[in-house]
């Protein structure tokens, strides 16, 4: 039987691209999940980067399982134990976390519940690895770049590697991370940005949605 966390983790695989965000407003929230899912997204990360980020996420799991129940809805930027604990009884599929914190690491492990820490350094992905991180977020991919994979991608053999940051709905792009040896890309800003979330541009964000999505078809 596959473990969820394996199911999760073949599901991102397989979508090529982990959108995030997060917006103060719980309807704008709503809207763009919607919005991502209607489009063809089927894993999708709500980040925990503002003060209403927990209560939205309990809204967003009540519309998740009435409406779209092959949904997979984890969370993001979680550092402590705390918040991984509260955002488990909230119902998260996954965490994910900008940091390597054993403590959430081990919180996750206990559950079997699939854990995506960031790294930026080859120390931090080997000590990702000690806590059994099956995927590893590289973050900030902006600054590291798709050098700093195929640089390392040799000293840690099969590991999953994933960059957040930097991404762009781009083939070139595109072609460029996954051939130096991603096998998913986070996508924030430069698909969900900040006049889509103010300007409620919907429309827009599902034309980029799709293109994004077929593009990375095209570059894995």
């Amino acid at each position: 039987m596959i473990s969820n966390q394996h199911k999760i983790l073949d599901a991102i695989l397989e979508q090529g691209m982990l959108p995030l965000f997060y917006q103060d407003s719980e309807a704008g929230s709503i809207e763009i999940l919607r919005t991502l899912y209607n489009s063809g997204v089927r894993v999708f990360e709500y980040t925990n980067r503002g003060k209403s980020a927990l209560p939205n996420f309990k809204k967003l799991k009540e519309i998740r399982d009435a409406e779209m129940p092959d949904l997979y809805l984890g969370i993001g930027t979680i550092k402590t134990a705390a918040d991984a604990n509260a955002f488990i009884e909230a119902g998260t599929d996954f965490i994910v976390a900008p940091i390597v914190n054993p403590e959430v690491a081990e919180i996750a492990n206990k559950i079997g519940m699939l854990w995506i820490p960031g790294c930026m350094t080859p120390t931090e992905i080997s000590i990702a690895q000690e806590h059994k991180a099956m995927l590893i977020k590289i973050f900030p991919a902006n600054i590291l770049g798709p050098e700093f994979i195929s640089s390392i991608k040799d000293l840690f053999a099969g590991q999953l590697f994933m960059p957040t940051g930097g991404v762009e709905i781009n083939l070139d792009n595109l072609k460029t991370w996954f051939k130096a040896g991603v096998c998913a890309v986070g996508m924030g800003s430069k698909l969900i940005s900040k006049d889509v979330m103010t300007k409620g541009l919907y429309e827009e964000l599902a034309e980029n949605t799709k293109l994004a999505l077929d593009l990375i078809k095209q570059s894995k």
